[in-house]
């Protein structure tokens, strides 16, 4: 009873709800704008890797997506995250804040993952599709950007919420450049009132209930794009 008392003390009396809802909000700005750019960038790389392998320019596009992914999907993020955040930026001489250097820090390790899941996406989408472009007229690009990258996002949707609610989970890291996140909102009660099965529950908690609520807008997502497929 004691550490739940001491556990309320911080949280409420003392405000340490304040900390709390920053760090949720970090948490979510890291997430979404990091799948944001992991799309963006998932979705040029797979088109480079299902052009036509003719000309020596796409062949070293092809090359460097696959070192791209090599590379992001063989380091851990945390590692990713110190190298932008203590040797890139400030090699550059680039002063940004925590906040925005870990958002481009997930963009870039999100989308070498969302580069294999588009690239798994457009190659389902049937080659059909992409003759009916060309037989209207559309050249390449117009017919991946206009008939095939649509279809191939809406055969993804279920993989591209995981790869959000990894996101999601994974911000818990971003304490290592001195971002207040959820974690490290709960992590500074804990330290604060050295009792910390109480603070750590409550975020576990917390994780589990934006996971579901996730899980279950990804799930009306899907349920809306198999209405419009019917109608």
């Amino acid at each position: 009873m004691a550490a739940w008392d001491s556990f309320y003390r911080q949280l409420v009396t003392l405000e340490g709800y304040k900390n709390v809802l920053k760090g949720l909000l970090n948490t979510a700005y890291i997430a979404v704008f990091g799948l944001l750019i992991g799309m963006i960038i998932g979705c040029l790389l797979a088109t480079t890797k299902i052009l036509p392998q003719k000309k020596w320019y796409v062949k070293a596009l092809s090359r460097f997506t696959d070192c791209y992914v090599a590379l992001f999907r063989g380091t851990p993020m945390v590692v990713q995250l110190l190298i932008i955040h203590f040797v890139l930026f400030p090699a550059l001489g680039i002063q940004i804040s925590s906040v925005i250097e870990a958002i481009i820090a997930f963009g870039l390790n999100s989308g070498a993952y969302v580069s294999e899941i588009m690239r798994g996406g457009i190659l389902s989408v049937d080659k059909g599709q992409t003759e009916a472009g060309r037989a209207l007229g559309f050249g390449y690009g117009k017919t991946m950007l206009k008939i095939v990258l649509p279809q191939a996002i809406k055969n993804v949707i279920p993989t591209l919420g995981n790869e959000f609610i990894t996101l999601l989970k994974e911000t818990s890291v971003v304490s290592f450049i001195a971002v207040v996140d959820i974690t490290k909102a709960f992590q500074n009660i804990a330290n604060s009132t050295y009792e910390y099965i109480i603070p750590y529950i409550v975020l576990a908690l917390c994780y589990l209930v934006v996971v579901l609520i996730v899980t279950g807008l990804i799930k009306l997502v899907e349920r809306r794009l198999r209405a419009g497929d019917r109608n």
